[in-house]
């Protein structure tokens, strides 16, 4: 008895393994073979189905019988052949070539990203500065400086002005 059971629930798993198959076969973009159980885009031509339900696999198919052509004279060429550039699915090492190269872009572009965030840090930081700057200078009071030998100066109107007119240029990049 649990060997009849046995060979019916193999019979089983094997009809529902083969009810299980695609049934819809066609080359992708890529040159890739795609597997469905639905059909392919809207926009696959019908040239790249392989397989549709109710259309006979060409792959299985018995293909017609040709008439017998003549045999070229050695050294001809002939005519009617085309040269036929096999393209299919990318090798394991074009593959990993492909890898690396969408990780090195992918690298490059996060480098560029970083530093153009880092740039704009900085921009952010001296017009803050340059700003705070402004105030000083536009406020009227006295502003001091210390030399190198350590005394303390006063800025002269001159020297306000000239280094309001500095930090304007500055301002210019900012707006």
């Amino acid at each position: 008895m649990p060997l009849t059971l046995s060979r019916a629930l193999g019979a089983a798993l094997l009809f529902v393994a083969t009810a299980a198959q695609a049934q819809y076969v066609w080359i992708g973009p890529g040159g890739t073979r795609q597997y469905s159980d639905r059909p392919p885009p809207p926009d696959t031509p019908a040239s790249k189905i392989v397989k549709a339900p109710g259309r006979p696999n060409p792959e299985s198919a018995p293909s017609p019988a040709l008439p017998a052509a003549e045999p070229l004279p050695a050294g001809a060429a002939d005519p009617a052949a085309k040269p036929v550039a096999q393209k299919g699915p990318p090798t394991l090492a074009q593959q990993e070539a492909a890898y690396r190269e969408r990780n090195k872009a992918r690298d490059d572009q996060n480098r560029k990203d970083q530093e153009e965030a880092q740039r704009a840090r900085q921009l952010a930081e001296r017009c803050a500065s340059a700003r705070e700057s402004q105030a000083q200078l536009a406020s009227g009071a006295r502003i001091a400086r210390y030399g190198q030998d350590g005394e303390k100066r006063y800025m002269s109107d001159a020297e306000r002005a000239a280094q309001a007119a500095q930090v304007n240029r500055a301002l210019q990049d900012c707006r």
